[in-house]
């Protein structure tokens, strides 16, 4: 465990109010109960972090392409599926929304109740 993980470890258990031996039993016990989560958990935590980023670039890059429309229909061109195409990107950042609170809903969660 390198020195910013303990540090890390240390924070959550005085976050939880707990000694840091009491944590740790806390949290082995916890992973134990449920192999299969918790390897999958390990292994994909960091392929959902690079997915919500590269939603985020996504989004950004339609911010762009919403601006480039503006700008032709300031110019009087017409664009009769522009309602439906905004309601499906608000959707699209509602939903990334929604994930990312879910996510740090998640990794916040640890400490015992």
């Amino acid at each position: 465990m390198n020195d910013a993980e303990y540090q890390r470890f240390t924070d959550a258990a005085a976050q939880c109010q707990m000694t840091n031996a009491a944590f740790l039993a806390y949290a082995v016990d916890k992973a134990a109960r449920d192999l299969t989560r918790t390897a999958a958990e390990i292994a994909t935590e960091r392929e959902v972090l690079d997915e919500v980023f590269a939603a985020r670039r996504h989004l950004g890059r339609i911010h762009g392409l919403f601006n480039q429309v503006a700008k032709a229909l300031n110019s009087g061109v017409d664009a009769p599926h522009l309602d439906a195409t905004a309601k499906a990107v608000l959707n699209a950042a509602r939903r990334m929304e929604d994930a990312a609170d879910t996510l740090l809903a998640h990794r916040d969660g640890g400490c015992p109740a």
